[in-house]
């Protein structure tokens, strides 16, 4: 019975516990109709989800994030990509990324001295690193906090006379400082690594991160948590399907004919009440990117009073997200 008690567990949800990070997840869960509430107030770091059973949340930075959804101490969590690639080398055999939230988007590059005019790609980096070896006797100094994707990416281009400087502070400064000749650190618009007289390499893009929905594939998933992320993930696969999506609605021709099932596959739409009956009204569901497409195709078609609307949320007997999850758990 112990050992039941101990797998059947509530859901674990790891959030950001502080800053912008914070806000936009609350605002992600908050779309999907879901509401973090802390249980005691704000300096709290434990609370839950109103409306769904069985669900702890707990507020730790980004990157304890990444720890607790490696060792299955949290089923769910909201963290960066690059944190996820940093912290954890196997990270697709022990966590599963469900979807992209939009925010928290940050590049991680290579950059050097904007002095280094003829420098623009790893290759030549690599003969710089050569050089430096041959020349002076000392290897290229990487200024980074991101060890493991500097290694990796440096491997995949052939780049070995190099060595790490983890970096503490601000990394953009440590060329400026003689601590480094070059940094691999997070951007978003380069402004800051310009200030500092750097350049990114145009073959220096190791990530492009944002703030992810991850799941945790060491958590244990007993039938409580298993039944709480199903209801979770159904409300923010319905929100992430209504925001997608738009529906269009219009009159059926007036001769009482019209090949919907032509319309429907020519622009990615579907009928989500199945075809008309007789003079019925038409309802099609299709990309956001697609209505206009759709509609001009209706009108042309014979369709009368053609509208289209927005949806709250979508929901469906299939969630994507629920299948992917419970296919690698």
């Amino acid at each position: 019975m112990a050992e039941i008690a101990a797998t059947d567990g509530p859901l674990v949800l790891a959030v950001p516990s502080k800053g912008r990070l914070q806000e936009n997840a609350a605002a992600f869960f908050a779309r999907a109709g879901l509401t973090l509430a802390q249980t005691s107030g704000v300096r709290d770091y434990r609370g839950h989800l109103k409306g769904v059973a069985d669900v702890e949340v707990r507020y730790l930075s980004a990157s304890e994030i990444a720890g607790q959804l490696a060792s299955g101490a949290a089923h769910l969590g909201i963290t960066g990509e690059d944190l996820i690639r940093e912290t954890l080398p196997d990270s697709e055999d022990r966590v599963e990324l469900l979807t992209r939230l939009g925010f928290g988007n940050a590049t991680v590059v290579v950059a050097v001295p904007q002095a280094w005019i003829d420098v623009r790609s790893m290759a030549d980096l690599d003969e710089v690193a050569i050089d430096m070896r041959l020349r002076h006797g000392r290897r290229l100094r990487i200024a980074t906090k991101y060890v493991n994707l500097t290694r990796r990416f440096f491997a995949e281009h052939g780049v070995a006379d190099y060595r790490i400087v983890e970096s503490l502070g601000a990394t953009e400064g440590a060329p400026a400082a003689g601590s480094a000749e070059i940094v691999v650190d997070i951007t978003t618009t380069g402004a800051t690594l310009a200030a500092n007289a750097l350049k990114v390499l145009d073959d220096g893009v190791i990530l492009r991160s944002e703030a992810n929905l991850v799941a945790s594939l060491a958590a244990p998933w007993g039938e409580r948590a298993r039944a709480a992320v199903t209801a979770v993930l159904g409300r923010i696969g319905a929100e992430e399907r209504a925001r997608t999506t738009r529906e269009v609605r219009a009159g059926m021709p007036a001769s009482g004919e019209i090949d919907l099932a032509a319309i429907a596959g020519l622009h990615a739409a579907e009928l989500p009440y199945g075809a008309p009956e007789g003079r019925g009204e038409i309802v099609m569901r299709c990309p956001a990117d697609a209505v206009f497409d759709l509609a001009g195709s209706l009108a042309a078609a014979g369709a009368q009073a053609v509208s289209v609307r927005r949806i709250d949320y979508a929901f469906a007997a299939e969630n994507p997200l629920v299948e992917r999850l419970f296919g690698r758990i």
